[in-house]
């Protein structure tokens, strides 16, 4: 097992495919950062079962595999090892990071989980925070998607990355970063939580698709240039084995372009089923709505409708003609009519 955020002194071994199963890595702080959500998460939903009510398997799958099992392959797998020796696991890691986990994470639904387990208190304060000012700045679309956008533009583009690389705590503070701007975006859009600055569906398709040309650009630029990224830092290794500092560039660009159009793929097809369902649901909440309306109006006519019809059976008694069937005629003219004999 290879020190955490290996550097050109620990001369890490070549990535051979068993390397790629077994070199593994433990760091603390990742581990403690994975495992507290994870069981904050599996407490409430224990909670939430204890007392009688239902979750979705589906949210604490998206949640607690999806989410926190993504970002434990991204940190603590070959991909945590090797990620400051090769441009290009650093590059799956960061795709990991910024799209994966923050989508399931945000599917996983803990804000809604947490308003239904915490006592009423804790529901305010969470309430407050959810509407408060900072929440809706830094969860506006615009400013979310521009976060989401330059981010990897800033960071490979200025001498940041090798800053991260150069110390562990940079290097975490970036997987933490990854993960938090790009949730900015993702809970808006792919998110079932209550939270402000909530879009339409198409809109939310939209943005999402405004994302790709900017990671395409992004790839094809790390893939196309002569100009090492973080140049000092990658050929100090000297590695004897391959692929060469720029070669693994290419590889790391043609990886964010391709792996960026696949994720996506996946984010939209989500987006379209989350759009379906809410239309279906809007549908039936609209026929329930119209059934009421009508029931009521059939119950308004109804009301209406009865004096009238009483009404009209008594003037129908009153013209019927004497004689008839319809008219029994006085009853003291053939009932109990007693006369004198001598009469």
């Amino acid at each position: 097992m290879l020190p955490l955020h290996a550097t050109p002194f620990d001369q890490p071994p070549a990535l051979t495919p068993i390397r790629l199963l077994t070199a593994w890595t433990f760091d603390i702080w990742a581990v403690i950062g994975l495992l507290v959500p994870l069981v904050l998460y599996l407490w409430a939903v224990w909670r939430l079962t204890r007392r009688g009510d239902r979750w979705p398997v589906g949210r604490t799958l998206a949640f607690c595999v999806g989410g926190i099992g993504s970002a434990a392959v991204a940190t603590l797998s070959v991909l945590g090892t090797y990620d400051t020796v090769l441009l290009s696991i650093h590059m799956v890691q960061h795709m990991l990071l910024s799209m994966i986990v923050p989508m399931f994470m945000a599917l996983g639904a803990p804000v809604t989980l947490a308003l239904r387990v915490l006592p009423k208190g804790g529901r305010r304060v969470l309430s407050a925070v959810l509407h408060s000012r900072v929440v809706k700045v830094l969860s506006f679309p615009p400013l979310a998607f521009a976060l989401y956008i330059a981010n990897p533009f800033i960071l490979y583009f200025s001498p940041l990355y090798q800053v991260t690389l150069e110390s562990s705590f940079w290097h975490n503070w970036l997987h933490l970063h990854f993960v938090v701007t790009s949730s900015l975006l993702y809970w808006p859009l792919v998110g079932v939580d209550p939270i402000p600055n909530r879009m339409s569906y198409p809109l939310r398709v939209l943005m999402f698709f405004l994302t790709l040309p900017f990671h395409a650009f992004l790839g094809v630029t790390i893939m196309g240039s002569t100009q090492l990224i973080a140049e000092e830092w990658y050929v100090s290794f000297e590695r004897a084995w391959p692929p060469s500092p720029l070669a693994d560039q290419e590889i790391a660009g043609g990886i964010l372009w391709g792996s960026g159009d696949a994720i996506a793929s996946v984010v939209i097809l989500v987006l379209f089923v989350q759009w379906y369902r809410h239309s279906q649901l809007e549908a039936r909440r609209i026929d329930r709505q119209l059934d009421r309306e009508e029931a009521a109006e059939a119950r308004r006519q109804v009301r209406t409708a009865e004096p009238g019809a009483t009404t009209a059976a008594e003037d129908d008694t009153m013209q019927a003609e004497p004689g008839s069937q319809d008219d029994p005629g006085p009853r003291t003219n053939t009932v109990a009519v007693r006369t004198r004999p001598d009469e």
